[in-house]
């Protein structure tokens, strides 16, 4: 199976290629289109800010090419922010692939030193409706670093609970996104890992 990584400025690129290895698979971390374009199967890590990012896939027609592709494709962190339609962070228009924006979380009035943001740790998913989630059962924790999120909607397939429930995890055609680290959610991130590269 020929995997991808695409490769661009936004970190946590070597976390997710450890976690393929470990699972037995080679991956290539490339920004070549043509192979990009080939590969069985595609992922798009990412940490760092909206704006800058996409200035950067703009730059390269990486954002071109991501929204062309046909194979399935799965988005990380920020690679799911990006996918959506705009961004509160620098006011940043995305991919659009999901319909969705994403907002910075605001804490409750008095909960400010209970609810921090970044939302930073484990924390559990429900309302699982995909086929990269099978095998799992409800309620399994998942590590999550983020200050912004994708509002719930008709693409969630996942959903988690900090000062407001938000989407863990979207899916449409073939594009699915996980707003947690599954390269660092231990056994149950390996397992959503492998899950998708079965599709």
């Amino acid at each position: 199976m020929n995997i991808v990584i695409i490769k661009y400025n936004a970190g946590n690129i070597e976390s997710v290629n450890n976690a393929l290895n470990r699972l037995g698979v080679k991956a290539e971390i490339t920004a070549d289109h043509d192979k990009i374009r080939a590969a069985d199967k595609v992922i798009f890590p990412g940490v760092g800010e909206a704006s800058t990012t996409m200035a950067y896939l703009r730059k390269y027609k990486l954002d071109e090419l991501i929204v062309s592709l046909k194979q399935p494709v799965l988005g990380i962190c920020l690679g799911l922010q990006l996918m959506c339609s705009h961004s509160e962070e620098n006011d940043t228009e995305c991919l659009g692939i999901f319909d969705e924006k994403v907002k910075r979380f605001i804490p409750n009035p008095g909960e400010e030193y209970i609810t921090k943001v970044p939302h930073m740790g484990w924390n559990a998913i429900t309302d699982l409706k995909s086929d990269i989630f099978e095998g799992i059962s409800e309620s399994q924790y998942v590590y999550f670093v983020h200050s912004y999120y994708a509002e719930k909607s008709e693409h969630t397939i996942a959903t988690c609970n900090y000062i407001n429930p938000f989407s863990a995890a979207l899916h449409k055609d073939n594009f699915y996104a996980t707003q947690f680290h599954p390269e660092k959610s231990g056994t149950i991130g390996a397992r959503i890992l492998d899950n998708f590269l079965k599709i």
